[in-house]
């Protein structure tokens, strides 16, 4: 089963905390075992310096990686972040980011992550991370 773009959307407005959905992420594209979700600049996001907060993009590389799971699954499954690990690369000022959560593998009750952050309009990576997750359901 194939997950549209409006059932991502749903399962972002209906999965997520409250501040999760305060940072204003939008699913940009769904196929496979890969999601693209947009993270859009907001300087009540920026850190000291003005550069894109740390905390927001790991929430925004935890948050794509769920829909990248419900994208193989065709569907939202119970799931729970089993591990996370960040490296960031380069400062994002004033740009949107685009948040690329890859499966590189999906099992019956573990999925793992490769998620890549690029600022809008530039192929440099300004965050990658990696994500482990256990599948409840």
């Amino acid at each position: 089963m194939t997950l549209t773009l409006a059932a991502a959307e749903k399962i972002l407005a209906d999965n997520f905390a409250p501040w999760v959905l305060d940072l204003g992420l939008a699913v940009e594209s769904v196929e496979g075992q890969e999601a693209v979700l947009r993270l859009p600049w907001s300087d009540r996001l920026a850190r000291e310096g003005g550069g894109l907060s740390g905390q927001a993009l790991m929430a925004a590389a935890d948050t794509a990686t769920v829909i990248a799971v419900a994208t193989a699954r065709g569907g939202f499954v119970p799931m729970t972040t089993v591990q996370q690990s960040i490296s960031f690369q380069r400062a994002v000022v004033g740009a949107d980011v685009l948040v690329r959560a890859r499966l590189t593998k999906a099992g019956k009750r573990m999925a793992f992550a490769d998620i890549t952050m690029t600022a809008e309009g530039t192929e440099e990576t300004a965050a990658h991370a990696t994500a482990v997750y256990a599948l409840l359901g």
